[in-house]
């Protein structure tokens, strides 16, 4: 496989060059940014890359750790310094999704598999404050600014429906803000909704509209900090503003729309939707929707495209077959409704196991243009929290990555799935094994390694200059060999074709360009002429992405 590889990087470099020679550049004219198209990266900030190593250890915290449990020295600046680098533009990512930056607990607990520290961003202590585990504001806004300047958007994470564990070092909200009981069965509704998700992790009581006060401890804390008296007179501000009661998701909405007014942020991914009730993402959107705009306004150059604040939920064990209803048994839930753009697909892996490229690509297109017309999917194969990933052992990469990027839908990339990050830990128990650090040293270093970012790479590439690839129709070229997709989206036109021969190969484009049109292979870079209704290119692989070219001048 290895001296394959490397033949396919000889054939892309000469043909690159004789492009160049031409005069043949990729056209833009018809490249633009949808949700519904997007290729997004997902990371956990502390695991990624530490660029910062003075900001490793704060509150005390220890190296008291279970394997992969604790605070491992990841960063925003670590983000910013691969933004920069273009790692993230040659991977043809264009949305970039990190998990929560808030202030986490101080101290460490026992989940039951060794004990445990909040580096995943999912414990709050302070939704007001940034987590200096992970860097300043300074730095968050270097993230995000630096990021826009290269095309690329900032989803962040938002958790409404749980504070942190409680631990000596993190005292327990008022009763009037949480409950600590029962634990949820998930049995139906309530039991989903109305509980705690585990022990000790105390649940936001979302349902209330009691006016409550806040919480001694955040009062002390930002007394402590000098801030109390400016937070105070924001809640008064926005409370005026809306006139929904000081109940307590609606301080929590204040707080977390905050980050879209001051950082500029194009969207959250909503952590344990279906734990909560539907009404309170209604309301959710609605003060999203505000704060977005009035960035916008306070803004004007700072502002993108015309897309609005993008919202996509997390319904665990949602899937695209169910459209837009999930079923608790007792009831079912429409969580698109005036609420998410898009909702996180538990479906795809299981497709991509046991059903043929053919049959998930047009199960994928007849749904996205049926029940779920002007709404979106996010398709992963790996992720943080699912421990039943479409290759565990990374022995698929290069199907993982042709599944991913050419499914119809928005993708998720999970981070290191582009370099076979280990996702099985010796030492490590539970989801700990799905985070381990960042493989930069196997990417620098691994011949292997290499082969399958730069195969990454170009598929990315390819679905990110082309949005018709995620989002546009599909329909299925006949041939007498392989599998030949034509999707098209406006303008937007491509061709693909996957499980082809290596060496020569036909392939009929007509009636969808034209005789004497210019293509070019973009996995490959050959620059192709149509004739008689086909092209005909030479390359030993067996994937051909092809796009319109035209001359340069």
């Amino acid at each position: 496989m290895r001296s394959f590889f490397l033949m396919m990087s000889v054939v892309t470099f000469i043909s690159c060059k004789t492009a160049t020679e031409k005069g043949i550049v990729l056209t833009k004219a018809t490249k633009e940014f949808v949700w519904q198209g997007a290729n997004i990266y997902f990371l956990l900030t502390d695991r990624f890359k530490n660029a910062d190593p003075s900001n490793d250890i704060q509150f005390n915290r220890k190296d008291d750790a279970a394997k992969l449990r604790g605070f491992n020295g990841g960063d925003f600046k670590g983000i910013t310094e691969k933004i920069k680098e273009g790692y993230f533009t040659k991977l043809g990512i264009n949305a970039l999704w990190i998990t929560p930056v808030v202030e986490q607990i101080h101290a460490g607990t026992d989940e039951g598999t060794g004990k445990s520290y909040g580096y995943h961003g999912y414990w709050t202590k302070d939704w007001t404050a940034i987590d200096p585990n992970f860097g300043t504001k300074e730095d968050l806004k270097e993230l995000v600014e630096t990021a826009h300047e290269k095309g690329i958007r900032i989803l962040l994470d938002a958790v409404i429906n749980h504070t942190g564990p409680v631990t000596d070092e993190d005292p327990i909200w008022p009763k009037s803000w949480v409950r600590t009981a029962p634990q949820c069965t998930y049995s139906n509704y309530e039991h989903t909704v109305t509980c705690t998700l585990v022990k000790n992790l105390p649940d936001i009581k979302t349902e209330s509209n009691e006016n409550v006060a806040l919480p001694p401890q955040l009062v002390s804390k930002w007394k402590a900090e000098g801030r109390y008296e400016q937070e105070v007179k924001e809640l008064d501000v926005f409370f005026t503003r809306t006139g929904h009661p000081r109940a307590p998701r609606f301080y929590i909405m204040k707080w977390l729309t905050d980050y879209i007014t001051e950082y500029g942020i194009d969207g959250y991914r909503v952590d344990t939707v279906k734990h909560t009730e539907e009404f309170v993402w209604q309301e959710f959107r609605v003060e999203c929707d505000y704060a977005f705009e009035e960035f916008k306004k306070n803004n004007p150059e700072k502002v993108l495209d015309q897309n609005g604040f993008y919202l996509v939920g997390e319904v665990y064990n949602y899937g695209v077959s169910s459209g837009k209803a999930f079923d608790f048994g007792d009831k079912k839930v429409n969580y698109y409704d005036s609420a998410f753009n898009s909702l996180l697909n538990f479906e795809i892996k299981w497709d991509a196991k046991n059903s043929d490229v053919t049959t998930v690509f047009n199960k994928y297109d007849t749904i996205l243009n049926s029940d779920l017309k002007g709404y979106g999917i996010l398709n992963y194969l790996s992720s943080h929290d699912d421990g039943q990933p479409f290759d565990m052992t990374r022995k698929k990469p290069f199907k993982t990555a042709e599944m991913l990027l050419l499914t119809p839908g928005t993708s998720q990339v999970y981070y290191g799935d582009e370099s076979a990050r280990e996702l099985m830990v010796e030492g490590a128990l539970g989801d700990a094994n799905l985070r381990s650090l960042m493989n930069w040293s196997r990417i620098n270093e691994d011949v292997t390694t290499k082969l399958i970012l730069a195969h990454w790479q170009k598929i990315g590439q390819f679905r990110a200059n082309h949005p018709a690839v995620g989002a546009g129709k599909q329909q299925v070229i006949p041939a007498e060999y392989g599998l030949i997709f034509l999707r098209v989206l406006n303008e937007d036109k491509v061709v693909i074709g996957l499980e082809l021969p290596t060496g020569k190969k036909v392939i009929t484009v007509a009636p969808f360009f034209k005789n004497n049109e210019t293509l070019r292979d973009a996995y490959t870079q050959q620059v192709l002429l149509v004739k008689d209704g086909k092209v005909t290119l030479n390359s030993p692989v067996n994937i051909v992405l092809l796009e319109k070219a035209v001359l340069s001048h």
